[in-house]
């Protein structure tokens, strides 16, 4: 299929399809108000990365070329609101499909055209203000594969700094892991509560009207400490901010 420099495929996710569907519907409304035109390819599901982080690198293998083959029907570039993926496909997959003489240029071609929604708004369109609104405080968790695993340190910062009635607060130990780690916070759930405890606590003395982050998983292991709390910090996707007042 061709696909011109503005036409995009949309990964969703699983975590984002099934428990923060806005966070797709914003991405999707976002980039196509920014003039892109967005692809969604069907039959979408898992990247893998929870077999792989159980070591069930078979089953990932299978998931990586099906999630392959799925991406690889389109040139165009691949965005999805999640540092995590972006993670395993760009990287995770050329490992596990390294010695795969079919699959691993198959692989590498997909891994070379895969965005962080952020990365793709201000790396690859070179926009930081999309023209959102918004009010109150907002204090940003960076997500640790999207900053450790691809990087993405400066994009997210610089967009929520455009966003037009929004006051960003600094979050202390902003960069400390949130425990949720996917299968980490299962397995060893009382280390990722005491994780999440003291991100809970830099949360809520930052001021912050409202949290917000690029992975669903960090937002789930967050909005559901919070509650337990019983803060009404607002916990959302980015994606949901940038998409306001556009």
């Amino acid at each position: 299929m061709a696909a011109t420099a503005h036409t995009v495929q949309l990964f969703a996710t699983c975590l984002v399809d099934t428990i923060r569907p806005l966070a797709a519907v914003a991405t999707l409304r976002l980039l196509e108000r920014l003039g892109v035109t967005v692809e969604v390819p069907d039959g979408q599901t898992c990247c893998g990365q929870p077999a792989f982080n159980s070591g069930c690198l078979d089953d990932a293998r299978a998931m990586a070329r099906y999630t392959v083959d799925l991406l690889d029907r389109s040139v165009a570039p691949i965005v999805m609101p999640s540092g995590s993926c972006a993670d395993m496909i760009v990287h995770r997959y050329l490992d596990l499909l390294a010695d795969d003489v079919v699959y691993a240029p198959k692989a590498r071609h997909v891994a070379d055209r895969t965005y962080e929604l952020t990365q793709y708004l201000v790396d690859v369109l070179g926009v930081e203000d999309v023209g959102a609104c918004g009010q109150g405080a907002v204090a940003y968790h960076p997500s640790c594969h999207l900053l450790r695993g691809i990087g993405v340190r400066d994009a997210p910062g610089r967009l929520l700094a455009c966003v037009k009635g929004v006051r960003r607060v600094p979050l202390p130990g902003d960069e400390e892991c949130c425990g949720f780690g996917g299968t980490f916070s299962v397995k060893m759930d009382q280390l990722s509560g005491a994780m999440l405890e003291r991100k809970l606590d830099g949360i809520i003395s930052s001021g912050a009207d409202t949290v917000v982050a690029c992975d669903a998983g960090c937002l789930m292991q967050i909005e559901g400490g919070l509650r337990r709390r019983g803060s009404r910090i607002a916990v959302r996707h980015l994606a949901e901010v940038l998409a306001e007042g556009t």
